[in-house]
């Protein structure tokens, strides 16, 4: 992937992943793996979305929930738009969506990245329980605090990211073209300070904050509330989802501010790890939310038995039981219907005949068996 730097440039790099690069295996291995993660995190993005919906739509929203389905839908759309391009370009090994994708591309995955650890520090302001709708406490969740946090983030994480859109640019080479990141020597001085404080305040500084802030928080809740059963199990699932998403973006942000600075650039097989670890980072998230979440659990629940019922309401005799409770209650509450009604069944013509041999009565000098009787009276 050696390329000649243009002589009034500082800072030459390739954008929207690395290309040029040799060799068959890296051509087929790295879409292939991107697209199996594209394609599971997209599934478990959809599903906790979907059951984020049914609970809003039931009344069991909240600011934390909020806050979350917006996480899942930036890690739905890294995932199906960002994640592709960088698998185009693995396989071509040049660039073949045009200019303006060149230049758009790097700008809005870091927009996601940025608005991703936003979106997990804002958490720490929302509220993770449910809280009862009445006239004192208001609605559960506040829609104009939630709204205004969301535009808020999505505004500072559209604008700190420009310089990506800036310096983008097509470069020729031969009959294919090349999407390259070119700094020119007049802004190097003040694109230096500024790739130093960008990974600071958008990555280091929120992370820090949010695993810092859960920590103490867990640790008071397990410790020193009055039920803190509910409470420290929601401040796990937010501190595995932080911790989680500062381990897996650290690499990719140590090697784009490593490139940037200066300094010589770390081996490709790096730079080409720092990404699959971003993408599986929007893969793994859902996983934590489906597995340690009470509420996303029990909402995968509902929707099997929702699903089950849609495919079997035209056989009559399958009943859906109802999704009240945890799964294993509903099934055992549907055992237990099942053997009451089989027990309660009768059988009209059995019970015909054992009526008519209680109710007969063999007189003596008719019974066929008169030694019985005998036998009994001795």
């Amino acid at each position: 992937m050696d390329i000649d730097r243009p002589p009034n440039v500082s800072f030459f790099d390739f954008v929207g992943g690395a290309q040029l690069l040799q060799g068959e295996d890296t051509r087929t291995a790295m879409p292939v793996l991107l697209i199996g993660i594209c394609v599971s995190g997209a599934v478990c993005n959809l599903l906790v979305l979907l059951i984020f919906m049914r609970d809003f739509r039931n009344g069991r929203g909240s600011e934390v929930k909020a806050l979350l389905a917006s996480l899942a839908s930036t890690d739905l759309v890294i995932l199906l738009l960002c994640a592709p391009v960088r698998a185009v370009t693995y396989y071509r090994q040049t660039w073949t969506l045009g200019s303006f994708a060149c230049r758009t591309t790097d700008w809005f995955q870091h927009s996601c990245v940025v608005a991703k650890t936003l979106i997990l520090a804002a958490t720490t302001k929302a509220k993770h329980t449910l809280i009862p709708r009445t006239a004192a406490s208001g609605p559960l969740y506040s829609p104009t605090w939630v709204h205004g946090a969301l535009a808020f983030i999505w505004i500072v994480s559209m604008m700190f990211p420009i310089p990506q859109m800036l310096f983008a640019s097509l470069l020729s080479r031969g009959s294919d073209f090349v999407c390259v990141s070119e700094m020119p020597v007049c802004a190097s001085d003040f694109m230096s300070l500024f790739y130093k404080i960008y990974p600071t305040v958008t990555f280091v500084a929120p992370v820090i904050f949010t695993i810092a802030y859960y920590t103490k928080t867990l640790y008071t809740a397990v410790n020193h509330a009055p039920s803190p059963q509910h409470q420290s199990k929601v401040v796990l699932v937010l501190l595995c989802l932080s911790g989680a998403l500062g381990l897996m973006l650290l690499p990719e942000w140590g090697t784009f501010t490593w490139i940037r600075l200066g300094y010589n650039k770390p081996p490709v097989g790096l730079m080409m790890f720092a990404q699959v670890l971003l993408y599986a980072c929007s893969s793994l998230s859902p996983v934590i939310l489906m597995t340690m979440y009470d509420d996303v659990r029990q909402g995968l629940v509902a929707l099997w038995f929702f699903t089950t019922c849609r495919s079997n309401k035209r056989v009559p005799a399958i009943k859906c039981p109802q999704t009240e409770g945890n799964g294993a209650e509903v099934g055992a509450n549907a055992v237990g219907n099942a053997v009451s009604q089989m027990k309660e069944a009768t059988f009209p013509d059995v019970e015909h005949f054992w009526t008519g041999r209680r109710n007969t009565h063999v007189e003596d000098e008719h019974d066929p068996v008169p030694w019985e009787k005998e036998e009994k009276m001795l």
